[in-house]
């Protein structure tokens, strides 16, 4: 999970119990920007593994899968990997 994820929980909490701040509902705005690329760039990858797959070439697959594997390790802890 990526910090902006932990970021992004906090602020959707704090939401729930009072109205947020100007810099809060900034700062909210801007981590669900960036969750919005995160997506969309591991979605991409995924569609890009299915095409890998469908045209049965493992070799192009087994690099998506790397890159997938990269993006979704970000902000991971090393103990955890």
């Amino acid at each position: 999970m990526l910090s902006v994820h932990w970021r992004l929980a906090e602020l959707w909490t704090l939401q729930q119990k009072r109205k947020l701040t100007e810099d809060e509902e900034s700062e909210m705005t801007a981590c669900l920007h960036y969750n919005a690329i995160y997506a969309r760039k591991l979605s991409g990858l995924y569609n890009l593994s299915l095409a890998a797959s469908m045209i049965n070439d493992a070799e192009w697959q087994h690099e998506i899968c790397q890159r997938i594997e990269k993006l979704e390790s970000q902000g991971v802890s090393p103990e955890f990997k």
